[in-house]
């Protein structure tokens, strides 16, 4: 580990960007293959007005964070899964797909020489966000002919302010995040830009967050703006379908691996109507920032219901042994972890 004096008070972090050392920087032609880059001093970039993911959004991203463990390792969190989904993303995008190995070692190197600004054991996590857009200029609407990579960390505290809390959403009825057959289930910047304005709103009616619907008949729960939905009834967790419009989430797949394979409790991967989920025994939403988020309250259509002013005791389970995992304080039997020297 790097031994420049870092000047953050770690108790104080929050999930606010963070200037670090040094960034991956990549090119690539349309034609190309992702082989050659390396790191730069953090810094802002330059982009023409006619940039290909300025004018048409022709861009994707990921989040992925590292560790120090318990076992005074730096481990990063199925970073192989990250890669594979930028993979597809970039694939369902027209940008050159991202070379898996390339991926995995453009996120390292950049870990690496910002491992001083990785959180003491127990105060938070750095943030990784690899991101790819189209840089060559373009008026008509096509693939550009170039593109850009970067690697970026920044370290992070909890991504809800006040820690964690059990959430207050709102069912959106009138504006859906993404539909089936669209770019849903790629880590693309438009579906992204979709949930702000639904968002915005929602905070300022007191909400956190907003639970999106199903674009076809608005009748079955999808996800929210940032992260996947889990609901707990007599036992069982059930968790909306991979459909084409919800984005296949790393830690939604880890919390389905734990709760089936470690804990024994059944899982389905299923379609949810609205009052199933309203008529729960627990909710909780997953994701690379939020981690496990328990959900206290739901609005729909004006009405309240409410879930319990803290962690269900599923979602408790399961999040002690995905921490667990991810700080080396308990066995990794799944072979998650990846270290970085």
């Amino acid at each position: 580990m790097r031994s420049d004096k870092i000047n953050i008070d770690w108790d104080k972090l929050g999930f606010n960007p963070i200037k670090t050392r040094s960034m991956y920087f990549a090119n690539c032609s349309l034609n190309g293959r992702w082989n050659k880059g390396g790191l730069v001093p953090y810094g802002n970039i330059e982009l023409s007005p006619a940039a290909g993911v300025l004018n048409y959004g022709q861009g994707v991203f990921e989040g992925t964070k590292a560790f120090n463990t318990y076992n005074n390792n730096i481990a990063l969190f199925r970073i192989d899964k990250n890669a594979k989904r930028m993979a597809w993303s970039t694939k369902r995008l027209c940008i050159p797909q991202m070379d898996i190995d390339f991926f995995v070692n453009a996120v390292k190197v950049t870990v690496q020489d910002n491992s001083d600004y990785i959180p003491p054991y127990g105060k938070g996590s750095l943030y990784i966000r690899p991101i790819v857009w189209g840089t060559a200029p373009a008026l008509g609407v096509k693939a550009v002919s170039e593109y850009t990579f970067v690697v970026f960390v920044s370290p992070v505290g909890p991504y809800f302010k006040g820690g964690i809390k059990p959430l207050n959403l709102k069912i959106e009825t009138n504006y859906h995040r993404a539909a089936p057959r669209g770019i849903g289930n790629a880590k693309a910047i438009g579906n992204y830009s979709a949930s702000l304005y639904p968002l915005v709103m929602a905070k300022k009616e007191g909400y956190d967050e907003v639970i999106y619907l199903d674009s076809i008949d608005g009748e079955m729960i999808e996800e929210l703006g940032s992260a996947n939905i889990f609901i707990c009834k007599d036992g069982t967790i059930k968790t909306p379908k991979l459909s084409g419009s919800i984005l296949d989430g790393v830690t939604r797949d880890s919390v389905i691996k734990i709760a089936s394979d470690l804990l024994d409790i059944n899982v389905e991967q299923t379609d949810i109507h609205i009052k199933e989920m309203l008529e729960a025994d627990e909710v909780f939403c997953t994701g690379t920032a939020v981690t496990i988020t328990p959900v206290g309250k739901i609005t729909h259509n004006n009405q309240v219901f409410e879930f319990g002013n803290g962690m269900g005791p599923i979602a408790k389970k399961c999040k002690k042994v995905l921490t667990g995992i991810q700080r080396q304080e308990l066995d990794d039997p799944f072979g998650w972890l990846h270290f970085v020297d």
